[in-house]
């Protein structure tokens, strides 16, 4: 399993904010990880664009743009790229707006 050290956490932090590790077992029972940011403003647009016709390539964009370090298995894989990608709407969820007439 991919195991950053904290110094590169600490890298990945001040230059990304928040890190996320994301770890899921391969189908020989061992442990894979990979680490990620927030999506850009960018990819979340152009991942959007192809969402309601290919919700996969929606995945697999964020993903590429999202992804700091890991095992290359989980973006090849497909059961551990879609139980990856399930984790990806955790990360990217909207906060909630307040609109007041003033």
């Amino acid at each position: 399993m991919y195991e950053a050290t904290e110094k590169q956490i600490q890298e990945w932090k001040n230059k990304h904010g928040k890190v996320y590790a994301v770890s899921v077992e391969d189908e020989n029972g061992e442990m894979k990880r990979c680490y990620l940011k927030k999506p850009s403003r960018k990819a979340m647009s152009y991942a959007s664009a192809v969402a309601s016709t290919d919700p996969i390539k929606f995945e697999e964009l964020l993903l590429n743009d999202m992804w700091l370090g890991g095992d290359e298995e989980i973006k090849t894989d497909d059961e551990m790229f879609l139980a990856v990608g399930a984790e990806i709407s955790e990360i990217v969820k909207i906060k909630k707006a307040q609109l007041v007439n003033c």
